[in-house]
């Protein structure tokens, strides 16, 4: 791989997850929306190696040792794997400069793994449907990967 496109997805994923977690920041403060608590997915990531992936409620199962840097920085590892898959789609398809479309809409599509995958190992359900408030979660689910797919397309632009 080109150092210049590996800088370039490193450069997408961090613009696109830190303006996710701007709206989150926001959105939380402001619309009292639930935010995500990203120790509790280093408490799951630290569960896996021994042989615990899923939970009934991950903030019942025993804590981690840095379950918080650990949650933060797959969030980030996460936004930079999904930008690295977005280049690829890009190249693949030839175009120098992607649309506005597919960036959302790829965006949107990053949500199976926090609906199907993230949330039911946490004890959430599939599609938060065990959260407190499911709905506002799909909500800001939907929200947060729009943003992350409209960022990846004007990072790119820049």
């Amino acid at each position: 791989m080109e150092v210049e496109i590996l800088f370039k997805i490193i450069f997408l994923g961090l613009v696109a997850t830190v303006a996710i977690d701007i709206w989150a920041t926001f959105s939380n403060k402001v619309l009292k929306f639930p935010r995500t608590n990203w120790s509790m997915v280093g408490r799951w990531l630290g569960h896996i190696p021994n042989g615990k992936l899923i939970h009934n409620a991950i903030n019942t199962s025993p804590k981690i040792k840095h379950e918080n840097v650990l949650g933060w920085l797959f969030h980030y590892f996460i936004g930079i794997l999904y930008a690295g898959f977005y280049v690829a789609l890009v190249t693949i398809y030839q175009t120098d400069i992607p649309s506005l479309l597919s960036a959302w809409l790829f965006g949107l599509a990053t949500i199976v793994s926090p609906w199907f995958i993230m949330q039911p190992s946490l004890g959430m359900g599939i599609c938060a449907s065990k959260a407190e408030k499911p709905n506002i979660v799909r909500l800001q689910n939907l929200v947060i990967h729009s943003i992350f797919g409209l960022a990846l397309y004007y990072a790119w632009l820049f």
